[in-house]
């Protein structure tokens, strides 16, 4: 994709600055990581058992681990190194706890970590299509991140997503061990882990909400959580929690910062609740769909 610069009508293009070594990519995510990828760094390069992570962050969210490897070199099996990363982890959870807790002077107990939710990430300038074809399953716990560098010190940033159509990876790691017990303890979860556990009505309640929401601004993500389903524009905007008989819809945005004149939305940033944000709605059918989108939409920047 070429990148411009508009000088008073005058189109002027701006090229890629390639970056000289893996270790700036790094510097870059490690310095910005809640602002790119929503995540706090626990520690850089991270070394367990003869081998070093690059960066080995945490998700707040889904109370994670994560491993970010940066590439320049294209010439590597992402799923191979990946699933090793994983096994890693899986292998040695104390050691990444006790790593968090001193790294970050807190006191994270084993049982508080959602370890079905480890992930690695990798990052590179681009990936080949082997690599993105290789990871192009529904149920990878692998993801991979183009940035891109130009002289106007302008960085684009962009997850490659899947496809619709993208299969399940569980028949090929059948047939190892190691790829067995990872896919056994991780779990990524789909919109229909959510949808099978509402009735009929509820589904397409969801299904009205989730249009809307989409509607509401360009490039709006939909990513399934243990918990909820997020939808998110950089960061998450709203989170529905689909229930037997309702919906639960999270608003993020803090205590005190929305405009809700009907006053549906309650304020749950002093109690437990799943999704992010202080405000939580509830509904059993569309009446006030519009207004809610009301609100949502000021969760959007």
């Amino acid at each position: 994709m070429a990148l411009y610069i508009n000088q008073t009508g005058k189109l002027k293009e701006v090229k890629e600055k390639p970056f000289k070594l893996e270790k700036d990519i790094q510097k870059v995510f490690e310095a910005n990581l809640p602002a790119i990828m929503g995540l706090e760094l626990v520690k850089s390069e991270f070394a367990i058992k003869n081998k070093r992570i690059d960066t080995l962050a945490y998700d707040p969210q889904t109370c994670a681990f994560i491993i970010i490897e940066y590439k320049r070199d294209k010439n590597i099996s992402v799923v191979d190194q990946g699933f090793t990363y994983l096994s890693l982890m899986l292998e040695n959870k104390a050691d990444f706890i006790v790593e968090y807790n001193e790294s970050l002077k807190r006191n994270l107990k084993r049982e508080e970590v959602d370890w079905s939710q480890t992930r690695v990430a990798f990052v590179s300038p681009s990936f080949t299509e082997n690599q993105i074809q290789a990871t192009n399953f529904k149920d990878i716990v692998i993801e991979l991140w183009e940035v891109k560098q130009y002289e106007n010190d302008t960085l684009a940033i962009s997850p490659i997503k899947k496809s619709t159509a993208a299969e399940s990876i569980k028949p090929i790691t059948q047939q190892t061990q190691t790829l067995k017990n990872v896919t056994a303890e991780i779990k990524v979860y789909t919109e229909q882990d959510h949808i099978d556990k509402a009735s009929d009505l509820t589904a397409e309640l969801y299904e009205k909400f989730k249009s809307a929401i989409l509607n509401l601004a360009d490039d709006i993500e939909v990513k399934p959580q243990k918990f909820y389903i997020a939808f998110k524009k950089g960061k998450n905007v709203t989170d529905i929690a689909i229930l037997k008989k309702s919906l639960k819809l999270f608003i993020n945005t803090k205590a005190g910062q929305l405009d809700d004149s009907k006053k549906l939305a309650q304020d749950v940033s002093n109690i437990g609740h799943w999704g992010n944000g202080d405000y939580q709605i509830q509904v059993e059918d569309d009446k006030n769909l519009e207004y809610i989108m009301s609100l949502i939409k000021q969760a959007i920047q």
